[in-house]
């Protein structure tokens, strides 16, 4: 087997849908292309099964709901008028 050393990024369609994944020593990141923020999962906490749990919550808030779905927001500004 080859060690991890350096982080490893791979583009990855899902229903049409750019992301990003990245492997690190220390975790698994899935990103939406051309965002920063995505879900983190530490190593750590997928072999201690903590991280199914962090993956339940983070997909009950729709981490990843594409953006065509997404309601625009309206400044509150806005609201007032």
């Amino acid at each position: 087997m080859t060690p991890l050393k350096n982080t490893l990024k791979r583009e990855l369609v899902i229903d049409e849908q750019a992301f990003v994944v990245s492997l690190s020593t220390e975790s698994l990141k899935l990103t939406a292309k051309g965002k920063r923020k995505g879900l983190e999962i530490q190593w750590r906490d997928l072999v201690s099964g903590e991280a199914a749990l962090s993956a339940a919550l983070n997909a009950s808030v729709g981490k990843f709901v594409p953006t065509a779905a997404r309601t625009p927001r309206t400044s509150p500004r806005a609201r007032k008028a």
